[in-house]
């Protein structure tokens, strides 16, 4: 069984490759249940950490299973919230292929996911982007938007400024410019995209000061009582997700605004199942606001995995 290293799959795992190895997957013949997703308690932190086990297959090819903790109080440790390992296995024989680091992984294909919906629905020409949240993910999410569209500017807003400036240290800057903001509210009608990526239980994207023809990226929001983006928000967009399935049933940003009666499951335009299939570019207009929401799937995760493991074995 491989051991794949962390220098392995940010070296093999890059966009122009990933990007299209997800689209692939989404039209291919691959099995992925809904996630088993337990809470359980943490006492010495007053809050409930969670965990995740996310299996798919391809019927005779591969088979991979991530198992995942999530414990939203480890920045206070300085270690990652998200942690975690994907082992792949011979659909066929059953014997483990490969062992590697779930977060990185998970990082890699959901940025890749978020780009790949992008090129669905964000303006072509799109050119600035605000990135919300300063967690492990951040960079990942504005290097993948950055290599679907020309992006020449990105902000950064996190609750402090010191995490925003971290991140904007390992961007590559000679690309775009990068600059740390304080007050999120005058860069939303600013931007074209918009990408958040929190733990947030309360919204940060207020659908008041959105303007016409912007995209929003929602990746954060993973539990029901989690919200990333308001009513009016909701309200205002043409709404994709990655999953039907997992999107009305496990994250607030939808399931809150279905639960209100805001917006029912039609209106929900199409997951990445159907966009992929149908291979076009879907805004219907540059006046149009879109919103795609992101709660993961195990089959980017199989996707990924299936792609390192072969391009290794070459």
């Amino acid at each position: 069984m491989l051991q794949i290293t962390n220098d392995q799959l940010q070296s093999i795992l890059q966009y122009e490759d990933l990007i299209p190895a997800l689209k692939e997957a989404f039209c291919s013949d691959i099995t992925t249940p809904l996630r088993h997703h337990h809470n359980y308690k943490n006492p010495k932190e007053g809050i409930d950490s969670t965990l995740l086990f996310m299996p798919s297959w391809e019927a005779g090819k591969y088979l991979g299973i991530k198992i995942v903790t999530v414990s939203p109080n480890n920045s206070k440790y300085k270690i990652p919230s998200i942690q975690g390992q994907y082992l792949l296995f011979d659909a066929h024989k059953g014997n483990p292929l490969a062992l590697m680091d779930a977060k990185l992984l998970t990082n890699l294909r959901t940025a890749a996911a978020s780009a790949l919906a992008s090129r669905f629905l964000s303006r072509k020409n799109s050119k600035s982007l605000l990135m919300i949240g300063t967690g492990a993910l951040a960079p990942f999410l504005i290097k993948a938007h950055a290599s679907v569209r020309p992006i020449e500017k990105v902000y950064i807003w996190g609750r402090s400024v010191e995490k925003a400036q971290a991140v904007a240290t390992q961007l590559p800057v000679h690309q775009f410019s990068v600059h740390a903001i304080e007050n999120i509210e005058s860069i939303l009608p600013k931007v074209d995209i918009i990408s958040a990526a929190t733990m947030s239980q309360k919204p940060l994207v207020f659908g008041k000061y959105l303007q016409k023809g912007q995209h929003i990226d929602l990746v954060g929001s993973y539990q029901p009582n989690m919200r990333e983006a308001d009513d009016e928000t909701i309200q205002k967009a043409s709404i994709y997700v990655d999953t039907f399935e997992g999107a009305t049933k496990e994250t607030g940003d939808i399931v809150i605004p279905l639960q209100k009666g805001i917006i029912q499951e039609k209106d929900i335009r199409a997951d990445l199942f159907d966009l992929c299939k149908k291979d076009k570019f879907v805004r219907q207009s540059d006046s149009e606001i879109t919103l795609f929401k992101s709660v993961g799937h195990a089959l980017e995760d199989l996707a990924a995995a299936k792609l390192v493991y072969e391009k290794l074995q070459k």
